[in-house]
């Protein structure tokens, strides 16, 4: 599904064309590429204009497709809430390999962002900015992930980074992740993992959701001469 770049819609122009080789996760037709998370049963959310919808209490949802290091579009629109506060007003989560949260709230108007507000690194880092637009927007999460290297035994070498930029600003610039956040999945962290969405009982939306697939490093020698 590709989209024009317009305003009024509230979407970024980063990432409005899909590179080339992008796996697309959600293209807003079918649930073809997601399933429950713990069944493994089909998805209950709601999928209605291109869109899908949590219905609360059905449950998180995982990808099929599992992932290393890539790069990661996805829109997403939280409700408005007046009466609502803090962590119960529009809550949601992507949490990358099923492992690493980066927050979806409606903190629209922070003039400091904390480390539980949108765009945060759960727990782990607040966003340099609030890029937060009003709720009833589209808005746009662009995200560059380096997962953790393991050896063997699963001992860590390296921990995963990742840069996120928000609306298209940057809000966290190749930060060192300090292991999963709250509620990841357990697992070896060097193994590739699903994108998550949360079930956290608010009616947030997401669309457009694709990846690139990055290698894990460049040639150490000079191209064709």
């Amino acid at each position: 599904m590709e989209r024009e770049c317009t305003a009024h819609q509230g979407v970024s122009c980063l990432s409005d064309a899909r590179p080339q080789g992008a796996v697309v996760l959600f293209d807003g037709t079918d649930f073809s590429r997601w399933q429950h998370r713990g069944s493994g049963a089909a998805v209950q959310w709601e999928l209605a204009d291109g869109a899908m919808t949590v219905v609360p209490g059905t449950g998180d949802i995982l990808s099929l497709d599992n992932f290393a290091d890539a790069f990661l579009h996805l829109e997403f629109r939280v409700p408005d809430m007046p009466e609502a506060k803090g962590q119960a007003k529009g809550n949601s989560g992507v949490f990358l390999q099923g492992r690493y949260e980066i927050q979806v709230l409606d903190s629209y108007g922070w003039e400091v962002p904390g480390k539980g507000d949108c765009g945060a690194i759960y727990n782990q880092y607040a966003p340099l900015v609030n890029a937060c637009r009003p709720p009833l927007q589209w808005q746009t999460y662009d995200i560059v992930f380096r997962a953790a290297r393991a050896g063997d035994g699963g001992a860590v070498s390296e921990p995963a980074r990742v840069t996120v930029l928000h609306n298209g600003q940057v809000i966290h610039n190749n930060v060192v992740l300090h292991g999963p956040t709250g509620g990841a999945m357990a697992g070896d962290v060097g193994a590739p993992g699903p994108l998550r969405l949360q079930d956290h009982r608010n009616r947030v939306q997401y669309r457009n959701v694709w990846l690139v697939h990055l290698p894990v490093s460049g040639s150490d020698v000079y191209g064709p001469q």
